[in-house]
């Protein structure tokens, strides 16, 4: 099988958010594999030791994200690729495009990427991505078994399990309880180093100006600061009128 994965550098969920005029400051942070991508590397490495064949990591954003793409070499993954957007404004339908550009031309029959990001959280590279290739698409799969030129697969639908049957080739994205990511190894690391990394530029795909972003960030802010809570004084009866009061005269609720 040509298993592919969708792999996307996110923050390190331990960091700490800085706003600088008006976009997110990544002085001195640290980056990782984004969690749920971390699912989609693991089910596509014990997807090809079940069924034999390669697994090719892929990614699009800048240099530094060759480094999670080494983690994933690190994990097991046969093979890399990372498709520069150095200079392209990009979002979600820019990286769809640039995905979809190079998968077009490999011959896939499973696609796998994680249900979604933790640093914008759209959750829609893999269903523009399957949209674009025509192909069927499951999100949220928690359950994965291929048999020939079908996977059965159950989904989280809300709380509740959906069981469905999916012909390949498909693309499906990984749930947390999928399974549990490995850590790479030592001799993964040192093995790493020696598999085919490929670096590939839009203009090499023949995209261009029109996979630019169709989106604008118009502001961005942290949250308002909490409040700190306030005890109220009294009997119950005061406490609850005060409560209301406060609700409607501060809080704006009622």
């Amino acid at each position: 099988m040509n298993i592919f994965v969708l792999l996307k550098q996110t923050f390190d969920t331990e960091e700490r958010i800085v706003i600088q005029n008006g976009e997110i400051s990544d002085d001195g942070v640290k980056y990782v594999i984004n969690p749920y991508d971390e699912y989609a590397v693991e089910e596509a490495l014990l997807q090809r030791d079940q069924h034999g064949g390669t697994v090719t990591v892929v990614g699009v954003g800048p240099e530094r994200t060759a480094e999670a793409l080494r983690t994933a070499l690190a994990m097991g993954a046969d093979e890399a690729v990372l498709i520069g957007n150095d200079g392209l404004e990009s979002d979600e339908y820019t990286v769809s495009r640039l995905l979809a550009a190079y998968l077009e031309k490999q011959s896939a029959d499973l696609i796998l990427g994680g249900n979604f990001s933790v640093d914008s959280g759209g959750g829609q590279v893999a269903v523009r991505l399957a949209e674009l290739l025509g192909l069927p698409h499951t999100s949220s799969v928690t359950k994965l078994a291929i048999d020939g030129q079908k996977a059965a697969v159950e989904r989280d639908a809300e709380g509740d399990t959906e069981t469905l049957e999916v012909a390949l080739p498909a693309v499906f994205t990984a749930q947390q309880g999928l399974n549990d990511p490995r850590y790479p190894s030592l001799p993964g690391i040192m093995k790493a180093k020696k598999k085919p990394f490929h670096h590939i530029a839009p203009a090499e795909l023949g995209i261009t100006d029109e996979a630019a972003a169709k989106t604008k960030r118009v502001s961005l802010s942290l949250p308002p600061q909490r409040q700190a809570g306030r005890i109220l004084q009294g009997d119950y009866a005061q406490q609850a009128a005060e409560l209301v009061n406060l609700l409607r005269t501060e809080a704006k609720l009622i």
